[in-house]
């Protein structure tokens, strides 16, 4: 798997002229190589693949990265990287500059001397963007621990409990079912709070007759999850019912819609022209979705300024929402991967208006 990764990699870097790549972003590190210690660094040229790292992690990291040189690096790490780059006749190293910082920059320019830094643009993060079945499998592990979770906190909801009681029992249902940790701050969100897009779960107290919205996700075996549901506590009004309906029309609209071929442009547009045509479009401030994998938000994205083309293996969440000050709001999210026909939903959750009396 990682030989095929690095040969992807590889012809990345000569389409753009690079001979070596330093690989510094700590979930790139982990999904070229397999190692996933909390320090170190990748060097890959065209007949070389290095994975440089401190004392402590020399053993872990020969475990866990078979198709890497393992090399334990100096203090400076750029002192041993001008080592190997030398003794290749390498005088370019490229850099993720998404990655980098101005002063590590600086730092890596004064050690490596006469050898160049030339900014790389993400090229792992190209990569990443379709799953392979590896990686699709472990995905939908966490979809459905996501799913799981859900049914087992509708069980707990009730007026008088607080938004962090809810949050503690999704976080300790998750971590007890196989979760490593979140994916994200867990959100809950209750009445007039449910118009916060990402309002985080508070000390706030849940009452009859408001929307609940409840968004968080499985951080599992090194993959993210994320759903959203929006639920009501007690008798709902014509308001509640009417918002919530227009949200569901317009993520089974977008569902029903996404294509191979489509940017992300035209899948945000599926959502975004529902809520629009119901006069909703300035309560929807969001893109429509985002990348999911190794991290809760990557790339690609479903926005109104997305042009990346969408394509099989792609997984992205569809997540429209309305957003009403002083009365609350609605998000329905679900985990999707392109397939060649459409998407297909890795997160199963009933979408159906639940009232819980």
């Amino acid at each position: 798997m990682h030989q095929t990764r690095l040969a992807r990699l590889r012809d990345l870097m000569r389409e753009r002229g690079l001979e070596a790549l330093f690989v510094t972003g700590s979930h790139n590190r982990a999904y070229m190589s397999g190692f996933v210690g909390s320090a170190g660094y990748l060097l890959i040229t065209q007949d070389k693949a290095y994975l440089l790292a401190d004392f402590r992690y020399v053993t872990q990291a020969a475990e866990q990265a078979p198709a890497f040189e393992i090399v334990e690096h100096k203090p400076k790490v750029m002192e041993t990287v001008k080592e190997l780059l030398k003794g290749l006749g390498i005088g370019k190293l490229g850099f993720e500059q998404q990655h980098v910082t101005y002063a590590s920059y600086a730092s890596y320019a004064a050690d490596l001397g006469d050898i160049a830094l030339v900014p790389a643009e993400p090229l792992v993060e190209l990569l990443r963007m379709v799953k392979d079945e590896t990686e699709l499998a472990i995905m939908r592990e966490a979809a459905e621990l996501a799913d799981k979770t859900f049914a087992h906190v509708l069980t707990t909801l009730k007026p008088g409990i607080t938004e962090n009681d809810v949050a503690l029992t999704i976080e300790f249902f998750m971590r007890q079912h196989g979760a490593t940790s979140v994916s994200f701050d867990t959100i809950v969100a209750s009445g007039e709070r449910s118009a916060l897009p990402h309002g985080r779960a508070s000390d706030r107290v849940l009452r009859s007759g408001e929307f609940v919205k409840l968004d968080f996700g499985a951080y599992y075996k090194g993959y993210c999850s994320d759903i959203t549901r929006t639920v009501m506590l007690g008798r709902p009004t014509d308001r509640h019912r009417d918002i919530y309906q227009i949200v569901l029309e317009a993520q089974l609209h977008t569902l029903d819609g996404i294509r191979p071929g489509m940017t992300g442009k035209e899948a945000d547009a599926l959502a975004r022209d529902v809520i629009k045509r119901h006069g909703y479009g300035d309560h929807f401030g969001h893109g429509t979705g985002h990348g999911l994998g190794m991290e809760v938000h990557e790339a690609p994205r479903l926005s109104t300024q997305a042009d990346t083309v969408l394509k099989p293996g792609m997984t992205v969440t569809v997540e429209p929402g309305i957003y009403l000050p002083g009365f609350g709001g609605v998000r329905i999210e679900d985990d999707v991967v392109v397939t060649e026909s459409g998407v297909q939903r890795l997160t199963q959750s009933t979408k159906d208006f639940i009232i819980l009396d």
